[in-house]
């Protein structure tokens, strides 16, 4: 899935990546003479999705430290065998005794990387998701189930 897609499919995750980016942008002006106008002019014009999308494609790895902030901890292993080398990995959330899967083994790095961030966004997502309570009514009076 590209970058743009998980930021379509996902948009509590999206709105932390997004304002993870411009935490980042915004910290890095401050090291430069960046005037006070464009500062403000970045956070009224925020970040638009196809241009995060593009950068998730180019390099997923920028998107650990978002995740780790929010308790989604993204660990890889490698495999070496006669037939080559493999990539592959789980993500542990603090609250999960065994970490979650992040699928098959991969043959590059970069894809065992896409396979984690994709499923991160979805834990991210759950995560965020509020949770509705149900009730049911009975008698006029109501009941929690």
């Amino acid at each position: 899935m590209s970058g743009l897609e998980l930021l379509e499919k996902y948009p509590l995750t999206a709105k932390i990546v997004k304002d993870w980016f411009m935490k980042s942008m915004l910290e890095s002006f401050k090291d430069e003479n960046v005037p006070e106008e464009f500062k403000q002019f970045m956070l009224e014009q925020g970040i638009e999705d196809d241009k995060v999308g593009k950068l998730i494609d180019v390099n997923v790895r920028i998107l650990f430290d978002v995740f780790d902030e929010n308790g989604i901890i993204i660990y890889f292993m490698i495999f070496s065998s006669p037939e080559g080398t493999k990539f592959s990995g789980a993500i542990h959330t603090g609250n999960d005794e065994v970490p979650t899967p992040i699928g098959k083994q991969y043959n590059t790095r970069k894809e065992a990387e896409h396979a984690a961030i994709e499923k991160a966004f979805d834990i991210l997502e759950t995560k965020l998701t509020p949770v509705v309570e149900e009730i049911e009514v009975v008698d006029e009076e109501i009941v929690k189930e």
